[in-house]
């Protein structure tokens, strides 16, 4: 034991230099702010009490606004598809698994850059557009574009988190639903559904997570004045130089990621528990 224990000793000192550390940081930076020639940092709570102005509450908003719409779109999209993989062959759901993931294998940054080609004024779709005689649209700088971009990078996480759970399903269950009279639909929604729902909830975490905490998807296709929460942060750090409130800002994220969490992983726990009173045998 003693062996494996030296094992793990790297990967601890490791954390703590680039997990632990910077964490403290923001705590420290968060709840003080310059002092005076005595005293360098001075212990306040200005920092959040300045982040509760109507005007970064507005970015907070649309920041979840935006977030949950791209959550729902990639669970309207996703579960289809994550269904149709795991009805096929073996070989077949790890080609298509394949193809789901290889674009996570490209920097997000050069796909969202892509995205730049196809929807600028004299992008793809533009210019298909234009041999029927319509446009230009201008699909840049708006809502369209920021969740499209987020649905396009943050959907296979969603595709795998479902597809994971229906491919581990027993099937013999499917098969009694069937023998006890159900038709397709019954089965689907009474049956392979409600026991994918922690795939469903997994996905959701992965989706919701980083799209409400991203920077670089509105920034390049939200343009430089589209701001949600991340941009925010950015804004503050690197180019402001408000380290306090950045902190401050990135804390109060880091709270509303983690409450989210506990909410999704209680309502995990729910779920998991349902099935025993679905065992009663209740009639289709």
């Amino acid at each position: 034991m003693n062996i494996y224990n030296n094992f793990i000793k790297p990967y601890i000192g490791w954390l703590f230099v680039f997990v632990v550390i910077p964490l403290l940081l923001i705590v420290f930076y968060a709840f003080t702010k310059e002092g005076n020639e005595v005293l360098v940092f001075r212990l306040t709570l200005e920092n959040f009490i300045r982040f509760f102005d109507p005007v970064f509450l507005k970015v907070l908003y649309k920041s979840i606004y935006i977030a949950l719409i791209t959550t729902v779109i990639a669970i309207v999209i996703g579960y289809p598809i994550a269904y149709f993989i795991s009805l096929t062959s073996q070989k077949a759901q790890t080609l298509l698994i394949l193809l789901i993931t290889m674009p996570m294998w490209i920097n997000m940054l050069v796909r969202t850059y892509a995205w730049i080609g196809i929807l600028a004024e004299y992008g793809l779709i533009n210019t298909i557009l234009g041999y029927f005689n319509i446009g230009p649209i201008n699909f840049m700088y708006t809502d369209f574009a920021v969740i499209l971009g987020m649905v396009y990078n943050f959907l296979p996480f969603m595709i795998l988190s479902i597809y994971t759970v229906l491919a581990k399903m027993d099937k013999a269950i499917i098969e009694a639903s069937y023998d006890l009279g159900a038709n397709q639909s019954q089965t689907f929604w009474k049956v392979i559904f409600p026991l994918s729902i922690p795939g469903v909830i997994t996905g959701i975490t992965l989706v919701f997570l980083p799209a409400v905490s991203t920077f670089v998807i509105p920034k390049f296709l939200g343009g430089g004045n589209y701001v949600l929460i991340g941009n925010l942060i950015e804004t503050q750090f690197i180019t402001i130089g408000e380290w306090n409130f950045g902190s401050a800002i990135s804390l109060i994220m880091a709270i509303i990621i983690m409450l989210s969490m506990v909410i999704t992983k209680r309502f995990d726990k729910n779920v998991e528990e349902t099935p025993q009173l679905r065992s009663e045998g209740r009639s289709w």
